[in-house]
């Protein structure tokens, strides 16, 4: 297996072996965009992205070491309290407490419910602690976060678009980009997960690595089209095609390496320590790996090569490349 790999490998760098990436990238972009399509779909009919209480802010009651695990008795309890309609979070965190999330609740209110809470899970007061986060520095939050990202994409977009010397990939990395924060996103939504902080972390490292990946294939299609002249027998399509297949099994690699042990953190965080946070990083780093390598690869590269196909100098060796060679005096006319 692992010569078949390296033969595959050597194959896809000397250009003996080649995926058609860039010839079939309508076929690319009509996958990326239904799948984004049904993410915004589906999380709007779910009644949209379901936010933390850091974000959306409120009280949250967490119960230690309780009779019984269950998350449902500690959702009736609030019911029979604030009332049906009040829309109570629970969840299982570190395998022994229970974490209860309402709207933001007035003092006595939280005394209150704290007693309720204690009665339902059959422990002692004291095993029930309460905090509340308010509405506004959870708006802040949001905002910052926002203002945030959006100073963060324009740098980025600035930074490539020197690096490289044309704006042409800067869009293309960008539009990448978009594709996999809304499908990451997405998997939030149709699954009902909360965005939290932590989910808010692993979102923005799946913005660093999709830029890492889809940097390494522009600069080999950078390298391999750099030096074309008009005795090349191949067109920039071509060119930039190889150099996603010589880029391939790295991004493959890479995706592999990322992927196995945030995997195993997503499994214990969710499965054997019932840890939030370690959950949330995780799954967005999850999905996040394996979306931008699918766009670095299939949705970067393409978008670059068709930005680039009205240019006079792509269209030059379009035509150079269909131009039989003469032999001759050695010039090639």
């Amino acid at each position: 297996m692992s010569t078949r790999l390296v033969r595959l490998g050597n194959g896809l760098y000397t250009g003996e072996k080649s995926f058609n990436f860039v010839g079939k990238r309508m076929v690319w972009y009509t996958i990326g965009i239904a799948l984004v399509i049904f993410m915004v779909v589906t999380t709007i009919a779910r009644g949209g992205l379901v936010f933390g209480i850091e974000f959306r802010g409120g009280s949250e009651f967490r119960v230690s070491q309780p009779a019984v695990l269950e998350e449902q008795i500690g959702v009736d309890a609030v019911n029979t309290f604030v009332g049906v309609g009040s829309n109570p979070r629970a969840s299982i965190v570190g395998g022994d407490s229970v974490r209860i999330q309402t709207e933001q609740l007035t003092q006595e209110e939280t005394l209150d419910l704290r007693e309720t809470l204690a009665g339902a899970y059959d422990v002692p007061v004291s095993q029930v602690t309460a905090s509340f986060i308010g509405a506004t520095w959870g708006q802040d939050v949001t905002n910052q976060a926002l203002r945030g990202l959006v100073v963060f994409l324009i740098l980025v977009f600035i930074v490539m678009a020197l690096y490289f010397r044309t704006w042409k990939m800067s869009v293309a990395a960008m539009t990448a980009l978009v594709h996999d924060v809304i499908i990451t996103a997405g998997v939030y939504g149709v699954l009902g997960f909360e965005i939290t902080p932590a989910a808010v972390i692993g979102f923005l490292t799946v913005l660093g690595y999709s830029l890492y990946d889809t940097v390494v294939v522009f600069d080999k299609v950078r390298e391999n089209t750099s030096e074309v002249g008009e005795s090349s027998t191949k067109t920039f399509a071509e060119l930039a095609n190889l150099a996603i297949n010589q880029t391939l099994v790295r991004s493959i690699n890479t995706s592999v390496v990322a992927v196995l042990p945030v995997g195993a953190i997503l499994f214990i965080g969710s499965f054997l320590l019932g840890a939030g946070t370690l959950r949330d990083i995780a799954l967005a780093l999850f999905i996040g790996v394996l979306v931008g390598t699918y766009s670095s690869v299939f949705l970067a590269g393409p978008m670059y090569v068709h930005l680039r196909d009205n240019e006079p100098e792509s269209q030059k060796l379009g035509i150079q490349r269909k131009r039989p060679q003469k032999q001759g005096s050695g010039a090639v006319r």
